[in-house]
């Protein structure tokens, strides 16, 4: 059953012309809130027509494109090349455009730890570990990001049910176990360097490792359910149920 969102409520709006050093231009319409259960300054970006994939939607067409982006000063700002953050922000600003929706900028940095914190990790990925293993071993865990407050966001904006641009598996699972139903997670592109290759390596072990953990407990759900079923029938299975 999806988890209660507590009421968040939007603080103000502003449209925000944007571009980009490549030479990308757009405009959007920022969002503020209030309520927001962390207290963090997050932000929603409506892009393109947004308003109009709001009506879609409503009247029961395809759902909006949305990204939770997490921020990353040196990636997004400083255009680091140690992380793919900087270039799936641009990626992102423009396919929303042209689809229609909303990029939510979460306060996040470092996957939650804090900026101080991620490059302290650096300085331990620089001794060999990869991305994950640095935050544990500064005591934190290893992707401490929370989207609670971006499901209160999508709630405030009557954004229900989305088409989610992330290739992060946990994004869709929290937002799901959080009542936003994803019907489709669409992968973002690959933007590979020498400085962040053992990076986005790790990033791939992981989301595979999250995507087999929860094969495992659909599958483990789905046995317990029939085996419940079989019981209430009155009838004791004799061997395992298989998918």
């Amino acid at each position: 059953m999806p988890e209660a969102l507590p009421v968040a409520t939007v603080r103000t709006q502003v449209t925000v012309p944007l571009a980009f050093p490549d030479g990308y231009t757009t405009t959007v319409r920022v969002f503020t809130f209030k309520g927001l259960v962390d207290g963090r300054e997050h932000l929603a970006l409506g892009l393109g027509d947004w308003a109009g994939a709001l009506d879609r939607l409503a009247a029961g067409g395809e759902p909006p494109l949305v990204r939770p982006h997490s921020e990353c000063l040196t990636g997004d700002v400083f255009g680091s090349q140690r992380c793919d953050c900087g270039p799936q922000l641009r990626e992102a600003v423009q396919r929303i455009a042209e689809a229609g929706g909303f990029l939510l900028y979460l306060r996040q940095e470092g996957r939650g730890i804090g900026l101080y914190a991620k490059l302290d990790a650096y300085a331990l990925q620089d001794a060999g570990l990869d991305t994950y293993q640095a935050n544990v071993a500064l005591g934190r865990g290893e992707d401490e990001r929370d989207y609670t407050a971006a499901a209160q966001m999508l709630a405030t904006l009557d954004v229900p049910r989305v088409r989610l641009l992330s290739s992060n598996p946990d994004k869709a699972e929290q937002l799901t176990r959080l009542g936003v139903d994803v019907v489709e997670r669409v992968p973002t592109s690959v933007f590979l360097s020498p400085a962040n290759a053992d990076y986005l390596a790790a990033k791939a072990a992981k989301a595979a490792e999250t995507e087999a953990a929860e094969v495992a407990e659909t599958e483990a759900a789905e046995v317990a359910e029939a085996a419940t079923a079989e019981e209430r029938a009155g009838r004791t299975p004799d061997r395992p149920v298989s998918r």
